[in-house]
């Protein structure tokens, strides 16, 4: 049987190398943004995307350097071939001999006072010494304070006593005042407009209609009272009946009392939208 054994299997054959394809280069160049992208524009005021026409050769808003992971590892490591140096932060301090030929108007001010002090007096210089007067000098001085003639006033100084408003209200506050009442007055108008639009129109009630009314209820108090009359004989009321009917003429008698009450006042005033 064949198990795939053979001699001709001890070589093995030859590895076929598979031949590798050119890499893709694609026409258009890695650094240009894509287009349409929604990278690059955060913080900025470009729209939401960006580059949609293409024509852009760099990106609109450059990468931020270690924005998210933070920078490489090392990369804030001194580096030794660049140390600091003696003196490399702290001024350079001009010498005196440097001053002297770059500067020399610093070293001799002009305006400065003389440095020599005053001469020593000789031994003929000497003041005059011994002096006595008989002067009062406390009367004196009083005597020049009572005899000095008053001050005069300089005519520049301005007397607001003598000005024509002093002591009156000024205009702007008279004008002020007359705005706040044309305001208020204008106000308490259109609220009297608005009282009248929202009020019912009223009209006045004819005196054959008044008189006619009160006949009505005159006649109607006579009904009600006789109804109430005939039942005044009853002391004892024992039933519901009995009390609910004297109640209820009682209620109707003192309404219609006040109703002629009413019909006896002049200019009475009926509401025109019923």
């Amino acid at each position: 049987m064949d198990h795939g054994e053979s001699i001709y299997n001890i070589i093995p054959p030859k590895a076929v190398v598979q031949e590798k394809p050119p890499m893709h280069k694609s026409k258009h160049s890695g650094t240009v943004p894509p287009t349409a992208s929604t990278f690059h524009t955060s913080g900025t005021t470009h729209p939401v995307c960006s580059n949609l026409s293409g024509d852009h050769s760099a990106k609109p808003v450059s990468d931020s350097t270690a924005r998210g992971f933070g920078t490489v590892p090392g990369a804030a490591k001194p580096n030794p071939s660049t140390f600091m140096k003696k003196g490399a932060k702290t001024e350079k301090v001009e010498t005196l001999a440097e001053v002297k030929a770059t500067k020399p108007h610093v070293l001799k001010p002009t305006n400065m006072a003389p440095r020599n002090k005053p001469a020593v007096p000789r031994s003929t210089e000497r003041p005059v010494c011994n002096l006595v007067t008989s002067k009062n000098f406390i009367v004196a001085n009083a005597v020049e304070t009572i005899l000095a003639a008053p001050k005069k006033v300089s005519q520049g100084t301005k007397d607001y006593l003598s000005k024509e408003d002093y002591g009156k209200v000024p205009k702007y506050l008279n004008h002020i005042k007359k705005d706040m009442q044309d305001e208020m007055d204008y106000i308490r108008g259109l609220q009297q407009q608005h009282e009248d639009m929202n009020r019912a129109p009223v009209k006045p009630m004819d005196e054959e209609e008044r008189v006619s009314l009160i006949e009505g209820l005159k006649a109607k108090w006579e009904q009600v009272n006789t109804e109430y009359q005939a039942a005044t004989h009853v002391t004892k009321l024992d039933t519901c009946g009995k009390i609910r009917r004297k109640e209820k003429c009682e209620a109707e008698l003192a309404q219609i009392e006040k109703d002629i009450e009413r019909l006896n006042k002049k200019n009475i005033l009926v509401d025109a939208s019923c």
